[in-house]
């Protein structure tokens, strides 16, 4: 089955139309627009606070239409902590369009390189007469 709602369709007509759908939407355009704007992607809650409706279900179907369009990926945090969403490249391309502002992914900072250790002060050496 490749065809309804919530499926990224091949033809370019069709996927003008789910763009139309999604750009109507008042929740779908502000949770991908904050996706795109964080490094480490949104939790539920973090997602949940920039749609701003608090609803846990409206969340849920949010992310769902999403997820199921190709244009976020769920990553789980190994380590306790909370697992994000993050936006792909096909998302942020369908974002830019919607919008009509480019979407650079964020970028990471460059890890800064800790200080070289100074070299120690050589003992002067006496001259010989």
């Amino acid at each position: 089955m490749n065809k309804g709602l919530w499926i990224w369709p091949s033809d370019q007509n069709a996927q003008r139309k789910v763009m139309r759908k999604i750009a109507e939407d008042k929740h779908l355009i502000p949770a991908m627009t904050a996706m795109a704007k964080s490094k480490e992607g949104l939790s539920n809650a973090e997602l949940d606070d920039s749609i701003g409706d608090n609803s846990e279900w409206l969340t849920l179907n949010v992310v769902r239409q999403l997820t199921s369009l190709g244009f976020v990926e769920f990553k789980v945090d190994f380590f306790g902590g909370p697992a994000r969403y993050q936006l792909t490249d096909r998302g942020r391309s369908v974002l830019s369009v919607i919008t009509g502002k480019p979407m650079q992914p964020p970028q990471q900072k460059p890890p800064t390189p800790s200080p070289a250790p100074s070299p120690a002060p050589q003992a002067a050496t006496p001259k010989a007469a």
